[in-house]
């Protein structure tokens, strides 16, 4: 097996967040693509919805998600619910600062989502119970939490049930990408591998990047490809006499999809982000979060369902507020910012959700290294688009934002509120290794307030 890395990230646990793909050494013209999706031949299939409303709990729209994944768990107090009031030990060194909605207030060093405040909404009183980096990213992630410390998915992440649920919206597409590479936990678990994310794993924002999985080998023409392809469906038809469980007929079409991908102009044009016009790509900032956002918006609006952007290293035990003010919230505000407007501006926002958070907040005393520890007590998520209702700030925290005095929501309320505007039934069950039927949520509602 070969495995392609992508950017990674450190976290205090010593484990390098790092975005993969495996990919068999099929020689199918260099077409590693190809045994990522021969994967669905053997993928599972989901129960019958309770109810018998099928697999969407309404008629699915030509709705998308992107999810900016803050891997390592930013700190909440310092961005979204600012204590001005509390001791100094508590409240930290940043100030709030005016937004476009009268009343609302964020930190001064998120000046671009200031000035759309009136096109995003913030939960403040996101809470759970898991301080760990693997566990807590795995509930944030699936809205399940395990019993001891992974690194696997034991439930399908997100973005894998609505690759099974939902699909791309277009032929020759991915329905689920992360950029630039696959944050932990991401997985499909028992819904089998042919749900897994999709990656470049290339930084979006260096002058060389490209998509291997694109790409046919070198001295391999389209041509040659297709003789490759012939060859392989002869054998494929001797084999078949010899197959009597139908496995073949799944390979047939995952050679089929294979090749009409690595062949297809819109997928490899969706992930061509040097079409885009040099001012677009200022505008979200010559860095990689910037350019993977942007690259975000490209794929929903090519067909893919929901992408997430591997916006990791908000682990900031240490240095928190230089951190914060000199590296890390510049580069999010912006690349965050420039997104939403952008979706405004090409009429796509309300059929595109975007979200960020990560696996918990950060601890409201401050350390004594200047930094914040984990804490899951409470955490902000930032919902913009996906025709949910905007401008708010939903939910309220103590004087020192550590727990919520309000509208507590789980991490199956924030699944639950996304899998509501894609129109998929987040009761409904999949049938796991064992044959065991498991719900997408086995709790959890969607946030009424946001719809």
């Amino acid at each position: 097996m070969l495995n392609i890395l992508g950017p990674t990230y450190r976290t205090c646990d010593g484990i390098t967040r790092r975005g993969f793909l495996k990919a068999g050494a099929l020689a199918l013209g260099g077409l590693t693509l190809a045994d990522h999706l021969r994967l669905k031949a053997g993928a599972l299939t989901p129960n019958p919805s309770p109810g018998g409303s099928g697999e969407s709990g309404q008629p699915t729209r030509d709705t998308a998600v992107i999810l900016f994944w803050l891997g390592g768990g930013a700190s909440h107090i310092d961005m979204y619910d600012l204590k001005p009031n509390a001791p100094a030990e508590f409240r930290g060194e940043f100030r709030e600062t005016a937004t476009n909605v009268p009343g609302t207030r964020i930190s001064e060093h998120l000046p671009h989502e200031a000035r759309l405040m009136d096109k995003i909404s913030v939960v403040r009183s996101v809470t759970h119970t898991n301080p760990g980096h693997g566990m807590g990213s795995h509930w944030m992630l699936t809205g399940y939490v395990p019993t001891i410390e992974i690194n696997d998915n034991l439930n399908p992440a997100a973005g894998s049930v609505v690759a099974r649920m939902r699909g791309a919206h277009r032929p020759r597409v991915p329905a689920y990408v992360c950029v630039p590479s696959v944050p932990g936990h991401s997985g499909a678990a028992y819904l089998g591998a042919a749900y897994n994310a999709f990656a470049p794993a290339s930084d979006p924002n260096s002058p060389n990047f490209n998509v291997r999985d694109l790409r046919l080998a070198p001295n391999i023409d389209l041509a040659r490809f297709r003789n490759r392809r012939d060859l392989l469906q002869g054998v494929d038809r001797l084999r078949r006499d010899v197959d009597r469980e139908g496995t073949l007929e799944g390979y047939d079409r995952f050679y089929r999809d294979a090749f009409e991908i690595v062949t297809s102009p819109d997928c490899r044009n969706a992930f061509d982000i040097n079409r885009e016009d040099p001012r677009t790509r200022d505008k979200y900032g010559r860095d990689t979060w910037g350019q993977s956002a942007l690259l975000a918006r490209r794929l929903v609006e090519a067909g893919v369902t929901y992408v997430t952007v591997n916006v990791g290293g908000w682990d900031t035990h240490g240095n928190n507020f230089n951190e914060l003010k000199n590296r890390l919230l510049p580069r999010y505000d912006r690349a965050l910012a420039a997104l939403i407007d952008d979706l405004h501006q090409r009429g796509r926002d309300r059929q595109v959700l975007v979200m960020t958070y990560g696996e918990f907040g950060r601890t409201p005393r401050i350390n004594s290294q200047s930094g914040r520890d984990h804490w899951p007590g409470a955490n902000s998520v930032v919902f913009a688009g996906g025709g949910l209702r905007m401008g708010q700030m939903i939910g309220t925290t103590d004087a020192r934002a550590e727990y919520p005095t309000s509208r507590p929501a789980s991490p199956q309320d924030v699944l639950a509120t996304m899998y509501q505007v894609l129109g998929i039934n987040y009761r409904h069950e999949f049938m796991d290794a064992g044959q065991r039927p498991i719900p997408i949520l086995n709790e959890g509602r969607p946030i009424q307030e946001l719809l």
